[in-house]
């Protein structure tokens, strides 16, 4: 019984902490995302963060879709003038990307303005190597409002100046099992915070002029 109930405070108390994490995330996020390309002040650099083109069972990912959206949108209102994609290329079969970028030029973003960041493993690598590869200390990100709450959190304690702009969000059983997820993440990134995690790979220098 004893430990039944040292077993149940331990839950509880881990619980709490996901609460307050969470809180403290999204609170250091006010005021700092926008929903409307109008209101946004401009950048001269939006990163869009990385998620896959397809779901394991074949659909389209939508929040793939809605980013690529939404950096469409910001571009075209004139919000961003270059679009910085940071995501996923660990093996050959798999390149985030690359496949963003095809949809961008697709979408009607010249080419020229579309810069890519293949080691995006996680949101705290793209938003550090936005500063220290890409040499940008200013910032747009763009993604879910709860993803761009993570980023701004991260980028404010590694001195970047950060907004965002979220995209559209996912509803339904799918959209739930990511936004459970984003509570351990924002946890992960508290840590990361804390003891003051770096990117896996940094390497030369690509700056955005």
């Amino acid at each position: 019984m004893k430990k039944l109930k040292l077993f149940l405070l331990l839950i509880v108390f881990l619980l709490i902490a996901l609460m307050i994490t969470n809180y403290m995330v999204s609170y250091q996020a006010k005021g700092k995302i926008y929903t409307s390309t109008s209101k946004i002040p401009k950048n001269k650099v939006g990163l869009l963060l990385g998620t896959a083109k397809f779901l394991s069972n074949g659909n389209i990912n939508l929040y793939y879709t809605y980013r690529i959206n939404a950096a469409v949108a910001l571009y075209k209102a004139n919000k961003i003038e270059y679009i910085l994609v940071s995501g996923d290329n660990g093996r050959k079969t798999y390149d985030e990307p690359t496949t963003f970028k095809e949809d961008l030029i697709a979408k009607g973003i010249p080419e020229d303005k579309i810069f890519l960041d293949y080691a995006g493993f996680r949101t705290l690598d793209s938003v550090i190597r936005a500063k220290e590869i890409f040499g940008q200390d200013s910032i747009t990100i763009i993604s879910q409002e709860f993803h761009n709450e993570r980023a701004i959190y991260l980028a404010k304690h590694n001195n970047i100046k950060a907004i965002a702009f979220n995209a559209k969000d996912v509803q339904g059983r799918y959209g739930l099992k990511v936004q459970l997820r984003e509570y351990l993440a924002r946890a992960k990134a508290s840590i990361d915070v804390l003891f003051n995690v770096s990117p896996k790979f940094l390497g030369d220098k690509i700056e955005i002029k």
